[in-house]
């Protein structure tokens, strides 16, 4: 499936534009699961002012979604309508320490805030050390790990409306719940500053390397998988939930409930964007037959199916 072909109409009214546009770009290479149809337009910026500069100018009819590592996502076979915005590491992925605050781009990788937290002696930060993902998901899922989660370090972060308009949020203001945020979905982070404590550095990594054992003996890393699946419910676990159910092992076309993890479902090489989700709502149906209680997902889907 592809688009109309929108990107010459966009670059005519945005002559500045020093960014990236693509047409129909397809997205399955920029998700860990590895599947999904094409982009309308993919951009990526060259820095924020060219950001700006674009959402302000953008159609406010067009849709628009950021993408990150794509560690949590799936993208569905007929591809996303609008424009999915990527922000590169280059432009958005500085790291940098100062006393007790790690500040970071919203390309950067989490671990690579709690690595760099480490070498300035700051604890509090090493639960990012095991969540796959960028610094922009996190502030919008409050993503957390291992006890941890982004509320509980956060001091401000920063982002562009559709207006091009800069905006900060201090911690009040996102309005953290668990596994997401209260902020206008349509602004789009750039960067975050977060508050440690200092810590030896011995405790900071003995932290950080029990964060990392629990993924490699509990989690299928080396899966094409995308993570946590759905949200533990109050008072339950999900993956305990699913496992009384009897999804464990359970297939759809080439799409499985991972035998190591069973709240993380994996590509096992052929699968779809459609045996994926079917997956998911299969294993929603079970548990809710089995104990009564509806699972969320945590995992975000876009796009649209394929006729």
């Amino acid at each position: 499936m592809t688009f109309p072909d929108i990107t010459p109409e966009l670059k005519a009214e945005m002559p500045e534009l020093r960014g990236r546009l693509l047409a129909n770009q397809s997205l399955a290479g920029l998700t860990w699961f590895r599947v999904g149809g094409p982009a309308q337009v993919l951009f990526t910026p060259a820095d924020e002012d060219d950001l700006a500069y674009f959402l302000k100018h953008l159609p406010k009819e067009l849709p628009v979604y950021v993408v990150g590592v794509g560690s949590n996502l799936i993208v569905r076979d007929g591809g996303m309508p609008g424009v999915v915005i990527r922000l590169a590491p280059r432009a958005f992925g500085d790291t940098s320490a100062a006393g007790d605050i790690v500040t970071a781009g919203a390309a950067a990788l989490d671990k690579r805030v709690a690595e760099k937290a480490e070498s300035a002696g700051i604890g509090g930060m090493e639960f990012f050390f095991g969540i796959p993902g960028t610094v922009g998901g996190a502030l919008r899922m409050n993503a957390g790990a291992n006890g941890g989660e982004t509320k509980d370090v956060l001091v401000e972060a920063t982002g562009i409306g559709r207006d091009g308009a800069r905006h900060t949020f201090s911690n009040a203001d996102m309005k953290f719940v668990y596994r997401n945020s209260g902020v206008d979905p349509s602004i789009v982070f750039t960067s975050a500053r977060f508050r440690g404590t200092i810590t030896d550095a011995a405790t900071i990594r003995a932290r950080m390397d029990a964060v990392q054992n629990h993924r490699e003996t509990a989690q299928p890393i080396r899966e094409k998988t995308g993570g946590s699946t759905f949200k533990n419910p109050p008072d339950n676990s999900a993956w305990q939930l699913i496992e009384a159910a009897g999804c464990r092992g359970l297939k759809v076309g080439g799409a499985q409930v991972s035998e190591k993890h069973c709240n993380f479902l994996i590509n096992t090489g052929d699968a779809t964007g459609h045996d994926i989700e079917t997956l998911g709502e299969t294993v929603r149906e079970r548990v809710k037959q089995t104990s009564g209680i509806e699972l969320h997902w945590e995992i975000k889907r876009i796009g649209i199916g394929k006729n």
